[in-house]
């Protein structure tokens, strides 16, 4: 791939990477809307636990489809061989742990490391969303 292409091919799968980021954590929410209900009827300490046990699930399988999409991409371009090196290096490069075991050709370097950008921008979002549910939930000294 050239740089160009390597830019372009990362920047749009970045792009597909957060929207499905975003679409889990609408999901995340409309789901705690639907339960909102039935939450408020349990003690606080059940609601706070629900909530986040209920967020996080939909956080995780988020990062855990963007991680696949990444693995399919490599895939899908044959910039590595089958699908436990992708995986094993999507993983590595989405989490920026880049152990360096895997190494790829130079013409795909810079495409790859979209995927960290991919990582680091998913985190930080992640991390918003339960800042944001934090202080949406009862506050700890009303707790049951």
């Amino acid at each position: 791939m050239t740089l160009l292409q390597q830019i372009l091919w990362g920047s749009l799968f970045l792009v597909i990477c957060l929207i499905i980021q975003v679409l889990f954590l609408a999901l995340a929410e409309m789901t705690m809307d639907r339960v909102s209900a039935w939450l408020r009827r349990k003690s606080r300490v059940r609601h706070v636990i629900a909530a986040f046990v209920l967020s996080l699930g939909f956080i995780v399988t988020s990062h855990t489809a963007q991680i696949w999409t990444w693995a399919l991409v490599y895939v899908w371009f044959g910039v590595l061989p089958g699908w436990n090196p992708a995986i094993y290096f999507s993983l590595v490069t989405y989490t920026s742990l880049g152990y360096g075991d895997i190494v790829l050709a130079p013409g795909v370097r810079t495409f790859a490391g979209f995927a960290a950008i991919t990582g680091m921008l998913g985190f930080g979002i992640s991390t918003a969303y339960l800042v944001s549910l934090m202080n949406r939930l009862p506050a700890r000294k009303h707790w049951e």
